[in-house]
């Protein structure tokens, strides 16, 4: 039995290993920053909701690959040599996975396109390109998952960078030459970032990632148990990214667009800060966290020691936004998204809440435990739908960020609760 490691070796992984991705996540990050800049400068009246819309729009096709299969890739190929049987078992079930859910979603878009696409007025030929992105985006997160698995850091490094900038550098381009459409800015945005396929495919064929893949029966056995990560992907997109689309809709509706914007502002500024957490906490946290779901002393330990760590250091970085909130709304959208701020305190309070339930949550998915991930989507967006239909008339504006703070306040009691009880009879 792997015995508890002292603290201070446990916090020196966790900040190597946070340092080490560092790099990707700023490019990530900067990339972000850009086009959200971009687009509230240029992009008219709901240029940033616009975005954020398009932004969620390829999330609602990207989660259950990314999400799902892709995890549990990382998950069963780091074990095992590149090329053996077992790999390529594994590796043909993701693909196939991935195909159907690429076909599930095509169809969504020819049957129900209106809920999807309706916000963007879409001519079909704006639909079919939006598909071929959506596929390129798909096969690319695929052979990202193959290089994290084979340890290829630095090449995932690489590829973030090409990534970030090739979308930053559409959007410029296009605004740059007066498209008049945004939507077609926002098609652009997507396949530029859907050309960084193809330095991902010639790196994992140079490393030899590849091989063999094409031979051999596609084992159930994989199928399945790709299944149950793809379940919990589904819960993240029926409960969180799909109330997400919704919720902007209902804004979209009830206020007018430049009103939106400045809700919108606030989340994207807390999507930035979020998408370096997530990164971090995938490449660092989780991996570590898989290693120790045999040894349940040592992994107390270890979230015990990450919550500790986080805590007060997510309170002093969320402190200091708040605190340069007139200045760093203006930097980073315009001037005018200066009064956005009275929106700002709930969603960094609800944020800090938020992060620390997803560190208790990534013990479910690093234990596979697929009913009880999903029972927690399920609680969350009940909860966040309820807070919203009270709070939204009262507050109007103000209310979407108070139901998230309330929300991930619960959450974070009930979910500490449930551990602790857990630990106890574990």
């Amino acid at each position: 039995m792997t015995k508890p490691e002292p603290r201070a070796t446990v916090l020196g992984r966790f900040l190597r290993g946070s340092l080490g991705s560092g790099v990707a996540v700023l490019a990530r990050a900067a990339g972000a920053l850009t086009v959200n800049k971009l687009l509230a400068v240029y992009g008219g009246p709901g240029g940033l909701t616009l975005l954020a819309h398009f932004q969620n729009l390829m999330a609602l096709f990207t989660t259950l690959p990314n999400d799902g299969v892709h995890v549990g890739l990382v998950k069963y190929l780091a074990p095992l040599p590149t090329g053996s049987r077992g790999y390529r078992r594994w590796l043909q079930a993701g693909i196939v996975l991935n195909i159907s859910i690429l076909f599930l979603g095509c169809l969504l878009l020819v049957l129900v396109p209106t809920p999807l696409v309706g916000v963007f007025h879409p001519s079909a030929g704006w639909v079919v390109l939006f598909a071929v992105g959506i596929a390129l985006l798909t096969a690319y997160g695929l052979l990202v998952s193959v290089l994290l698995a084979a340890g290829k850091l630095r090449v995932y490094v690489g590829l973030t960078v090409a990534l970030s900038g090739l979308g930053a550098g559409a959007v410029a381009l296009l605004l740059a030459l007066h498209v008049p459409r945004l939507e077609w800015v926002l098609l652009a945005y997507l396949l530029a970032q859907g050309l960084t396929l193809v330095p991902a495919l010639r790196a994992c064929r140079r490393l030899g990632l590849l091989r063999g893949v094409e031979r051999g029966r596609v084992s159930r056995p994989a199928l399945l148990l790709l299944g149950k990560f793809l379940l919990m992907a589904l819960s993240v997109l029926l409960f969180g990214k799909a109330v997400d689309f919704a919720l902007r809709e209902v804004l979209i509706r009830r206020f007018t667009l430049g009103q939106t914007d400045l809700w919108q502002a606030v989340a994207k500024l807390s999507d930035n800060y979020t998408m370096v957490f997530s990164a971090i906490m995938s490449s660092v946290y989780y991996p570590r966290l898989a290693a120790l779901t045999n040894h349940p002393a040592a992994l107390r330990s270890y979230v015990r020691t990450v919550l500790l760590l986080l805590a007060p250091v997510l309170a002093g970085g969320l402190g200091a936004i708040y605190l340069l909130r007139d200045w760093l709304l203006p930097l980073l959208f315009e001037q005018h998204f200066a009064a956005a701020r009275g929106l700002l305190a709930p969603q960094l309070i609800g944020d800090w809440a938020k992060f620390l339930t997803w560190v208790l949550l990534f013990l479910l998915t690093a234990h596979a435990q697929v009913g009880r991930y999903i029972a927690a989507q399920v609680i969350s967006a009940i909860l966040y739908a309820g807070l919203l239909a009270v709070l939204l008339p009262h507050y109007q504006l103000l209310g979407a960020p108070l139901a998230h703070a309330a929300r991930f306040g619960i959450l974070l009691v009930g979910y500490g609760i449930y551990f602790q009880r857990y630990w106890k009879h574990a």
